[in-house]
């Protein structure tokens, strides 16, 4: 009988996924300005994407996840990057990634016979194994082979993730994750999400607008960013019942969620270049 994984386990997994779930759009805000303390940094596109992801997830459920998870999501040089905190969340959340995959790979990952019947870790990308990176004799700074590293973030997240787990069905291939080792991986996981989400802006928080609603014209809208859950933010308006902007009333007042917050974000544009006009 297989044992559940540990609680400090499946936080490590749940906080990977949610860094990898994230990990493309941290990727592309490296490109985009930062936002300060814009009630919607980065989650205009993502709402909608969430909301078209959700709609497709069992359809994607035939792809094989092997190859999912090893897509090349990776960072690229950018010449002038324009969100520098977005690039150094990148290249820190990597880095600890990374090297955590490392140290695990050390104490946990058993010795395969290959073809020829010696004892080694394998070479094809596709083996289950994590593959340090190896250096010339010119020294350290000098990387021979990237090693799983070439795969990028989300595949190293996916890996580290199931050794948190520790699932006995691979047992055969890792040795049982020692405790210790597991409580590190939840702290690396637990930063890393950290990282990822306040670069993104998507840390939870509560936020009164500077302007008045642009359907009343009288109200405050008040958002309530979710914490990086596009279903969960929320924006309502302080006039109550009487606004008549086209959304749904939630304890007496207008409230948007999911596409329609992106129908608001247009209004108060909209409202804004008027003003300037």
């Amino acid at each position: 009988m297989t044992a559940p994984p540990t609680r400090p386990g499946q936080q490590a997994a749940d906080d990977l996924a949610a860094v990898r779930e994230q990990w493309g759009d941290l990727l592309a805000a490296i490109a985009e300005p930062p936002r300060g303390a814009d009630w919607m940094p980065y989650e205009r596109k993502g709402f909608l994407d969430q909301l078209a992801a959700d709609d497709r997830h069992e359809d994607d459920q035939a792809l094989d996840e092997a190859t999912v998870g090893r897509l090349p999501l990776i960072l690229r040089e950018h010449p002038a990057p324009a969100n520098l905190p977005a690039l150094d969340a990148v290249r820190e959340v990597e880095g600890e990634v990374f090297d955590m995959c490392d140290v695990v790979a050390e104490r946990v990952q058993r010795l395969a016979r290959d073809q020829h019947g010696r004892w080694t870790l394998g070479s094809d990308p596709s083996d289950p194994w994590w593959h340090m990176p190896t250096h010339r004799d010119a020294g350290p700074m000098t990387i021979a082979s990237a090693g799983s590293r070439v795969f990028g973030l989300h595949w190293a997240a996916r890996w580290l993730g199931a050794r948190a787990l520790d699932d006995a069905a691979d047992h055969d291939l890792f040795a049982p994750t020692p405790a210790t080792l597991v409580d590190q991986i939840a702290d690396v996981a637990r930063t890393a999400r950290r990282r990822v989400e306040g670069a993104l802006g998507r840390t939870a928080r509560t936020i009164t607008l500077d302007e008045p609603c642009p359907f009343c014209r009288t109200g405050h809208i008040t958002v309530h960013n979710g914490g990086g859950d596009p279903r969960a933010a929320v924006a309502t308006c302080s006039t109550g019942p009487a606004c008549p902007a086209p959304v749904e009333t939630e304890r007496g007042r207008r409230a948007w969620r999911g596409p329609a917050l992106v129908d608001l974000f247009t209004a108060l544009e909209s409202r804004r270049t008027a003003t300037a006009a």
